[in-house]
């Protein structure tokens, strides 16, 4: 039994999508480029976010103006990629669940908007196979190492594909650790202050394997975070 891409059905036992024997991704257009879909909504996110949030960003010279580059951020809450985006001067493009494009209008939004679906339980080729077309693009790669939301409880123990991608296209890492967002609306009618920090680019070298380089940016993740966020990696390694 196959789940059709434009439609989940839903049941208990069956919280994750499986490859469907009839993907469709393969014959979709997926923008490798800034679309004037993305400019407008971004235009327009900017100026509806800015009446809720007050955005303070660091380090926003550690951002290459031009090149491909991998960019790994925490994962506090399911909106996680809007405050990155808004931070970042560049597009990003990223991966997000299957789930979230099983609508064409929708499919359609999110592709315009540098979205891409990734089918989670078993190894995604197609999604790794796009990541790299958009890295060799000279493009922004976006992913959230830890694969899933920690919901404000500190960051979780991270997957390594942002590292093994950043290996394998030989390009650098661009850490963005984001704190507040997980308040958004809480402080209303104050605006949430969101705390958005780029760390220094961590360029990958030959002697780093996808799981040595996974925690060198989980620790330096962690250390622009709050303690109470920095979870796993609260505890820096000595030597590091």
């Amino acid at each position: 039994m196959y789940y059709s891409p434009l439609y989940i059905h839903l049941r208990p036992n069956m919280p994750r999508l499986e490859l469907p024997e009839n993907d469709i991704r393969p014959k979709l257009h997926y923008p490798l480029c800034e679309t004037g879909v993305h400019k407008f909504i971004v235009w327009l996110a900017r100026a509806v976010f800015k009446l809720f949030m007050d955005m303070r960003i660091r380090g926003l010279e550690n951002l290459p103006s031009t090149g491909a580059a991998v960019v790994a951020a925490n994962h506090l809450v399911m909106f996680d990629v809007f405050p990155v985006q808004l931070a970042l001067p560049r597009m990003i493009f990223y991966m997000g669940k299957a789930e979230l494009f099983q609508i064409r209008p929708v499919h359609w939004l999110f592709r315009q908007l540098g979205g891409f679906p990734v089918y989670r339980g078993e190894r995604d080729a197609w999604a790794m196979e796009h990541a790299e077309k958009v890295l060799a693009a000279g493009q922004i790669v976006a992913m959230f190492p830890e694969g899933t939301r920690s919901k404000g409880k500190g960051l979780a123990l991270a997957k390594p594909g942002a590292a093994k991608l950043a290996l394998e296209m030989n390009c650098p890492i661009v850490i963005v650790s984001v704190d507040g967002i997980q308040d958004l609306f809480k402080t209303f009618p104050r605006r949430t202050v969101v705390n958005v920090v780029i760390a220094p680019l961590i360029v990958p070298t030959p002697d780093d394997s996808p799981l040595s380089l996974t925690d060198t940016m989980m620790v330096t993740m962690a250390q622009n975070l709050p303690e109470d966020l920095r979870g796993v990696y609260g505890e820096l390694p000595k030597g590091f």
